[in-house]
């Protein structure tokens, strides 16, 4: 039986609550006013405000040289007239000076009146996007955390539909890691509220303004609209975690009882399941990440969200069993059982990296404005965590656990682990940061808090879990050619 250990509720709570302190710190710290976002901008671009103001300035001082021009060229012409008529076609030609001037001088007016106007509307713009910069902080670390979750139940619910022999000995694991997708949807399903009450402004398209003047959005509203944007949500959270109750009640009431009715149970409920998950995750994926750049769509777009956060679950799983292994516990879990979930781990990965060039590669051929422009808001202002992630997801995964050996060795698992999980945050941070914030982006307190907050409360639910059942589960079928798997 696993206890859990005081140091690492410790550190799980000090992780939540660090985070607390940097989420609180990033909405603080949101600028509440133009004054304050240009303020910022000053500071960022060196005095590139200054240069603007004092454009402006120049154009109203030419507005006023033309106006004092076309005043004097008016009393001209005027005297000339009184004085001799014979000099008629003269003050003809002065007037007509005179009118091209004040014309000149109101449309100089108008030019730095426009300039002011765009101006100041760049700044609610920019004002917008850092409000809007904490919240996608939030957003993208509750989301990634429950993913993960939802990745490990899925994962479980696989090797029940397959009848797995290799994998009864880590049941427990999946199933106690699992266990955050109820806390974890509760707070995602108040994030959305969040967004539906317009407490942010991630989802434009949840903007009546913007609807108004946008036809494409117009002709999405049969789909993106408030009231079954909140059903679907409702649906699928709901659906996931009623699942998953149900088969961890059958696989402890088989510990208990031997009768492997609730084993024949859970292998239904897992088919029953997997249907369920792959037309929900494909229509999550649309809702709550694809519809925030509500213009853009991609046809596998859910295929590519379910693996990142699939290999990610997967790489959690194999960092637990490690830990509890080098603690003493999984006494049945051997080498063949952490070479299985690494070959998950780096087939995945590849999965993962076939997607996203055939997702960049096709759209970037095509050069559909509508596609591309999601790629080059990408390209051009999140380089580094654009290619960052490149890095992290395919080259030092494949690196890592190319070798079959290195699939067997426990410090080489934790560092391509590593480079997984900070990979598909990464991922995450790309797919929702740029359609929220644009190019207002930065690594700051709200980001860095909201992933010690919910991988903190990931850590303290799932390893609670774990304490609450034996970690090897008894009486199923298969759990003896799972003690003794190896090859």
């Amino acid at each position: 039986m696993y206890t859990f250990s005081g140091k690492l509720k410790t550190f799980s709570i000090i992780l939540m609550a660090l985070g607390i302190v940097g989420i609180v710190y990033g909405f603080l710290t949101t600028p509440k006013s133009i004054e304050e976002v240009e303020a910022i901008l000053s500071e960022q671009h060196h005095g590139g405000h200054a240069t603007h103001e004092a454009t402006a300035h120049d154009a109203h001082a030419a507005a006023a040289t033309h106006d004092a021009h076309a005043t004097t060229a008016t009393h001209e012409a005027h005297a000339t007239a009184t004085t001799n008529d014979s000099t008629a076609h003269a003050v003809t030609e002065t007037e007509a000076h005179a009118e091209v001037a004040t014309t000149t001088a109101h449309a100089a007016k108008v030019e730095a009146h426009d300039a002011h106007a765009e101006h100041t509307k760049h700044l609610e713009h920019v004002l917008h996007q850092l409000q809007n910069k904490p919240w996608a902080a939030v957003y993208i670390g509750c989301i990634f955390f429950m993913l993960i979750s939802l990745g490990i139940f899925t994962f479980n619910q696989i090797q029940y539909a397959a009848s797995a022999g290799w994998s009864p000995v880590l049941f427990r694991v999946m199933e106690g890691l699992s266990a955050y997708l109820l806390p974890g949807s509760i707070l995602f399903f108040l994030l959305l509220l969040a967004s539906v009450t317009h407490m942010n402004h991630l989802f434009i398209w949840m903007d009546e303004s913007v609807v108004a003047n946008d036809t494409i959005i117009q002709g999405k509203t049969g789909f993106l609209n408030i009231p079954f944007f909140l059903i679907r949500a409702v649906l699928f959270l709901a659906g996931w975690n009623i699942f998953r109750m149900l088969s961890r009640k059958n696989s402890l009431a088989l510990d208990e009882t031997g009768d492997l009715t609730f084993y024949k149970k859970n292998f239904k409920l897992a088919a029953g399941y997997l249907v369920f998950f792959i037309i929900t995750e494909s229509i999550m994926s649309w809702d709550w990440i694809m519809s925030i750049d509500t213009h853009w769509y991609s046809t596998l777009f859910g295929w590519y969200v379910f693996a990142s956060f699939f290999v990610t679950g997967i790489t959690i799983i194999a960092l637990s069993t490690l830990y509890l292994k080098n603690n003493g516990y999984l006494e049945f879990v051997n080498t063949s059982h952490i070479h299985d979930l690494a070959k998950f781990m780096f087939g995945l990965s590849i999965f993962w990296t076939y997607l996203w060039f055939s997702q960049f590669m096709l759209m970037w051929y095509s050069n559909i404005p509508e596609e591309v422009t999601y790629f080059i808001l990408r390209i051009e202002e999140y380089n580094l965590p654009f290619f960052g992630m490149l890095a992290l997801n395919f080259l030092l995964p494949i690196l890592l656990l190319i070798n079959t050996d290195f699939k067997r060795l426990s410090w080489i698992i934790v560092m391509a682990g590593i480079c997984i999980i900070a990979g598909h945050y990464l991922d995450f941070f790309n797919m929702i940061m740029p359609g929220t914030v644009g190019a207002s982006w930065f690594i700051g307190a709200a980001e860095i808090g909201s992933v010690l907050f919910f991988g903190g409360l990931f850590i303290f639910v799932g390893f609670s879990a774990l304490a609450k059942a034996p970690l090897l589960a008894k009486n199923n079928p298969m759990i003896e050619e799972s003690k003794h798997f190896h090859y």
